[in-house]
């Protein structure tokens, strides 16, 4: 019986001690990863694609540790795209400021931390960020329970001095686009460039070389393989048709921009799209951000192809590519200010901006990559985000390193905004989108006249005929509060008028009647081109 008894309570003994012998074998390794999970996180949230958390998060990690001590980690939240983060955050602090969470004293915001559930937002354009420095208003309580407008800031000044932003950037510009805000409010961390993706084996099939140049898309050849994104949908699109208009001008960038609508395939709803298609071999060329367009490159690339020589293409249309930049902003209210503080500085070191483009770890060329202050070569770990720097420091003395042989401080554009931006959705949907099957149709008659011409002289007076009405632009009404009516031509000298009576494509009535009658107008002229060339005088 005694013996029973020792026998049960050795395996009570033994039941009780398994846990602690599990603990105690995962102090070793499962502890460790328990300890990095419970270390202090700063919340970002962020439209980038996992490869780039994954590689940040681990590296501001290690940083952390090395230069405060300390163990710190990222909590990312990627909730969608960057109309919808703004959306997010918009409602989050329009409630705080309900709720008497946000003071403003002298214009100065205030917002005790955890106001909002982020510290960060990273990533995106500038027009984005800049947004979030223009804020919200919002009627919100105040003093004896009357009613106040609070108009604040959704972000707040990083608060460097001016000399470390020097050292940083230098100038502040790239082509006619700003690295960051000169109150701080959003930092540039990487560049965005606006360019050419293309298929090598497409190409050669239609007999055209790689193209260098946003005009060389314009090549009859291309017709119906041109991959297009809709410019009311996309806003990054629109940047790239934007440069194509102000480096062209008025007469030569609509005709462009024309004639590319005449060769696409389709206008996609994402920017995304395009690049996809490009790389499945669906379209010859299309128009990218650059890293949607390096990264396809990449994905598509065969064992042992290097970067560069696989199917898929990409270039940055040297001198007339619009660089933006991709920020980083602080938000107002956030959990962790001094932490979100840091990893604005950890974005701003060599060792982050590396990230964006040496070869990663897996990438035999990683043997050449230098060394930075903790002994270890630099880098990412498992995936080649194939991104821009943002600071000229790095190209200067690290180009030669880069999977991607791309300055773009050199490739910028040095064309100022025309201010035409607001025009190009609408006319863009109005002479092609909503009228892609006339203008198809349309085209091939002028390229069927054009090759006739070639042999027969005769037929250029009606080829002239031909594409007068194809790149015609029509008249704008404006009806003036004294009943005047006048009507003016869509050109240079009369759209600020245009631009005015619209409210720049912006007012719900005069704005709707406008592009209807663009798109009637351009149908009309589709119409005849192909007219005039079926009732061709025949020999």
């Amino acid at each position: 019986m005694r013996a029973v008894r020792v026998l049960i309570i050795l395996a009570f003994v033994v039941v009780l001690g398994v846990p602690f012998l599990v603990r105690a074998q995962r102090t070793g390794g499962e502890a460790a990863a328990d300890a990095g999970r419970e270390a202090p996180a700063v919340i970002i949230v962020t439209p980038h694609v996992e490869q780039i958390r994954s590689e940040f998060g681990e590296a501001f990690s290690r940083w952390h540790q090395r230069v405060h001590g300390s163990p710190a980690r990222v909590d990312w939240r990627a909730v969608g795209g960057t109309s919808e983060i703004l959306k997010l955050l918009e409602a989050q602090y329009i409630a705080a400021a309900k709720h008497g969470q946000v003071s403003v004293a002298d214009g100065t915001p205030a917002a005790p931390p955890g106001t909002v559930g982020f510290d960060l937002m990273l990533g995106g354009g500038s027009y984005e960020h800049t947004k979030l420095k223009r804020g919200v208003s919002v009627e919100a309580p105040g003093p004896g329970a009357v009613a106040v407008t609070l108009k604040f800031p959704m972000s707040v000044p990083a608060g460097f001095s001016r000399a470390q932003f020097d050292e940083w950037f230098g100038e502040n510009a790239v082509g006619t686009q700003t690295l960051y805000d000169p109150e701080q409010y959003w930092l540039g961390t990487a560049l965005s460039g606006f360019g050419i993706v293309y298929n090598r084996d497409v190409l050669r099939e239609i007999g055209v070389a790689e193209p260098e140049t946003f005009a060389d898309l314009t090549d009859p050849r291309y017709a119906g393989l041109i991959a297009l994104a809709d410019p009311r949908l996309s806003g990054s699109v629109t940047t790239t048709y934007e440069s194509i208009l102000n480096n062209g001008g008025w007469e030569k960038g609509w005709r462009t921009l024309r004639e590319l609508s005449a060769n696409a395939r389709y206008f996609a709803s994402s920017s995304t799209k395009p690049p996809m298609d490009v790389a499945a071999g669906d379209a010859a060329a299309g128009l990218s951000i650059d890293f949607y367009g390096r990264g396809q490159a990449q994905s598509v690339l065969r064992p042992g192809e290097a970067a560069g020589s696989g199917r898929v293409g990409y270039v940055d249309p040297k001198g007339a590519v619009y660089i933006d930049a991709d920020p980083v902003s602080v938000l107002l209210g956030g959990p962790s200010p001094e932490l979100a503080r840091r990893f604005v500085e950890f974005c701003m070191t060599e060792e982050a901006q590396l990230l964006w483009q040496l070869p990663s770890r897996h990438d035999p060329r990683s043997a050449n990559n230098p060394v930075g202050s903790d002994g270890e070569r630099m880098g990412p770990l498992q995936y080649e985000l194939r991104r821009m720097p943002s600071q000229r420091r790095v190209y200067a003395e690290y180009l030669p390193h880069f999977v991607d042989q791309v300055d773009p401080f050199v490739l910028a554009t040095d064309v100022k905004s025309r201010g035409w931006r607001d025009s190009i959705a609408p006319m863009m949907a109005a002479f092609g989108i909503e009228s892609l099957d006339e203008q198809r149709e349309a085209w091939r008659a002028v390229l069927t006249a054009r090759e006739g011409a070639v042999h027969d002289p005769a037929l250029r007076p009606l080829l002239e005929e031909m594409e007068k009405a194809f790149f015609a632009m029509p008249t704008h009404t404006i009806v003036h509060e004294d009943g005047r009516v006048e009507r003016l031509e869509f050109n240079e000298k009369n759209y600020k008028a245009i631009a005015e009576d619209t409210q720049k494509w912006r007012h719900p009535v005069k704005a709707a009647k406008a592009k209807i009658e663009y798109t009637g107008f351009f149908r009309e002229s589709y119409r005849r081109v192909v007219d005039l060339w079926n009732t061709r005088p025949r020999s």
